[in-house]
């Protein structure tokens, strides 16, 4: 597997990360716990030092099976969680108060069995909290070696700069894919001037960019993808044109369409770092494939025409999700 750098942080990783979100959260019925800590061991073996969870996964609390599945080697990897959400709900709100997020850290810390968080993201960006005083209490955390490093997710670009002037970030994870492109009109340029690394979540586009999803396919009430305008029928098949071309540079590449997305993501910058989820094994290593698919010059401007021509139907959120969209 190889190694990449998130920003100056100098914090290493490899190249590509598992988001372990979908274990428990977000997709419907957990994954059983022994099968579960199977997975990401099963990552570890195969390379991946990167691990994503957050206090907000539950509620079989994410991060306890990834710690439990971790601690034989935890040394040897970098695992990443979040604070944010009042009372780890995010249907509650968000809730940054330095009070929170040192009570976070230290539940965080109990649940992943280690005495260090090694990036410490602030889940969503409270309007409630000045992003100063957010930073600042990391950075306190920080000095106490409670926490390694400062990260943020789906934040704007003032949020960013202003943060990163009290403690440097280490890293802005936030939705990056061909289906979301959103973050090359400024987040990335920003990213690049101020050496901060880039986490993408949701690179397979929740699934879509498989190929293994149709404008037939149902979701379980479970999923929340039930709820997103943009896994709704008719936007489904209306976008289903990104989903043709990346099986035809597959088809060429003798490849599949997950790797071809993965390896469209790490082709960007070599600062980013995509955290693809799965629950199944063979998923796993198709996505773990990735890092060995090369594209061409003629490749990628292939791809960046025909994206240049795409307009996705539908949003990323419901309405329910609202306090999910970056600030």
């Amino acid at each position: 597997m190889q190694k990449r750098t998130l920003g100056k942080s100098g914090l290493e990783v490899s190249a590509l990360g598992l988001g372990c979100m979908g274990l428990s959260f977000g997709y419907g019925p957990a994954t059983d716990r022994g099968e579960a800590i199977a997975l990401i061991r099963a990552g570890f073996e195969r390379g991946v030092t990167f691990f994503d969870t957050a206090e907000a996964y539950g509620p079989n609390h994410n991060e306890e099976v990834v710690g439990e599945a971790l601690q034989p080697f935890r040394d040897e990897v970098v695992i990443a969680t979040k604070f944010g959400f009042k009372n780890a709900v995010p249907a509650q709100g968000t809730d940054s108060s330095p009070e929170r997020i040192r009570q976070v850290c230290d539940e965080a810390l109990t649940r992943l069995r280690t005495d260090r968080i090694d990036l410490f993201y602030q889940h969503r960006v409270d309007p409630n909290v000045p992003i100063e005083d957010v930073a600042g209490a990391v950075k306190d955390l920080i000095a106490t070696g409670k926490v390694k490093h400062f990260g943020m997710s789906e934040a704007g670009a003032q949020s960013i700069r202003r943060a990163h002037a009290v403690q440097p970030v280490a890293a802005l994870q936030s939705e990056y894919s061909m289906w979301w492109r959103e973050p090359e009109l400024e987040i990335l340029p920003l990213l690049e001037e101020l050496g901060i690394g880039f986490v993408p979540f949701a690179p397979l586009g929740k699934g879509f960019l498989t190929g293994k999803l149709e404008a037939t396919t149902t979701f379980d009430k479970g999923d929340f993808r039930s709820t997103v305008p943009r896994f709704a029928p008719d936007a489904m098949k209306a976008n289903q044109v990104v989903v043709e071309l990346i099986k035809e540079i597959a088809a060429d590449k003798g490849s599949t369409s997950a790797q071809i997305a993965l390896s469209w993501l790490l082709t960007q910058k070599p600062w980013i770092v995509p955290i693809p989820g799965t629950t199944k094994l063979h998923r796993l290593d198709e996505n773990l494939g990735a890092v060995n698919v090369e594209l061409t010059a003629e490749d990628l401007e292939r791809i960046a025409q025909a994206l240049a021509r795409l307009t996705v139907q539908g949003d990323r959120y419901g309405a329910s999700h609202q306090n999910l969209i970056n600030r």
